[in-house]
């Protein structure tokens, strides 16, 4: 299993734009994401101006119900 980077919110959200999502809403200083094709998968993308740990990486993308590897690619 590949390693997850440590990378900031926006490069998240532009990978999973690539993937079919789009900005649904914001609430604060969090950004909810929603797919084309599953309206029902719905992501939830903390906004700070700092990087995101591999572990909150790791949990956007079960979310996404996408793998580690598939997001990898997105980048």
């Amino acid at each position: 299993m590949a390693k997850l980077p440590r990378i900031p919110s926006l490069l998240v959200i532009r990978a999973l734009k690539r993937a079919r999502f789009y900005e649904f809403h914001q609430s604060g200083s969090h950004i909810q994401l929603r797919n084309v094709d599953k309206p029902a998968l719905r992501v939830t993308i903390p906004f700070h101006r700092k990087d995101l740990t591999p572990k909150t990486l790791k949990s956007i993308v079960k979310q996404a119900s996408l793998s580690i590897g598939e997001f990898l690619k997105l980048l």
